[in-house]
């Protein structure tokens, strides 16, 4: 999947070559180049870095001085390249563009683990992820200290408020989806998110699934949730959680914590690839 990511991101930056450096650059030209960071924060897309550059010249000799999941300041350098310029140019706004965003994931998934840290309850990240890039994104989730929730619709069943409502109630939709993983053999865990008190009753009295999402609950509320659920069920606490109001979703002992904007509402670090003599 990365490989595909790397080759289509290519294609759509280089297509049928980078005349600016077929212009002006001699084919024989080599050069160092170095990732000059120019903010602070959790640095992530270093590995990711190689191997693009690997994807774009193999004979590019890439060198690490920071990893992926350090923190970083103004004037850190992270990893220098060296081979052909043209090669290096070829790589340059690619490699930027990932790592820029990774880091920015990052550093505000850092952020949140932060906050929640002496509690027992895990931050997870979301499907709000910019379209074909979700790899890379939970990638950086993990790099800055949380955890991905499910990676797609294929890996796990989670019943929301739509397909509830589309099934004719929770009942209806626990009792097709256990009838459908009969049916099909699969292997999935199953996720049914409720949105009052009322809903949940309804699910504790069917059982059937693994975990329950108990979505737009404030943490008092929760609290009640959580007595009711007495740890039958995996739980996990989602939607609206700020910087400010996670500590006390926290300390209420929830599993999981879901927070979309890990991936929807960073703010990228910058950083730039200059060339060195």
């Amino acid at each position: 999947m990365i490989q595909e990511i790397i080759q289509n991101a290519l294609r759509e930056d280089i297509g049928e070559g980078d005349h600016s450096a077929l212009a002006c650059i001699p084919a024989e030209a080599t050069g160092v180049a170095k990732l000059l960071v120019k903010d602070a924060g959790i640095i992530a897309g270093v590995e990711l870095a190689e191997l693009i550059c690997k994807e774009v010249d193999p004979n590019l000799q890439f060198e690490t001085f920071i990893k992926d999941g350090a923190f970083v300041k103004y004037g850190d350098i992270a990893f220098t390249i060296t081979g052909r310029a043209r090669s290096i140019l070829g790589a340059e706004r690619l490699l930027l563009n990932f790592m820029q965003r990774m880091s920015g994931i990052a550093t505000l998934t850092n952020e949140y683990v932060q906050l929640i840290k002496g509690t027992s309850s895990k931050l997870l990240d979301t499907r709000k992820t910019t379209p074909g890039i979700r790899y890379m994104e939970k990638w950086a989730v993990r790099i800055g200290g949380g955890y991905n929730h499910r990676f797609a619709l294929y890996d796990m069943i989670m019943l929301k408020d739509n397909h509830v409502d589309f099934a004719g109630g929770i009942a209806a939709a626990i009792e097709r989806t256990q009838t459908y993983l009969s049916e099909t053999g699969k292997q999935l865990k199953v996720e049914i998110e409720v949105r009052n008190l009322a809903e949940l009753d309804e699910v504790l009295a069917i059982g059937k699934v693994d975990r329950i999402m108990l979505d737009n609950f404030t943490p008092e509320l929760l609290k009640t949730a959580l007595i009711r659920i007495n740890g039958r069920f995996e739980t996990e606490a989602s939607g609206g959680i700020t910087k400010e109001t996670i500590r006390s979703f926290a300390e209420t002992g929830v599993d999981f914590i879901s927070v979309g904007a890990l991936t929807h509402s960073f703010k990228s670090l910058d950083m730039s690839l200059k060339a060195t003599f």
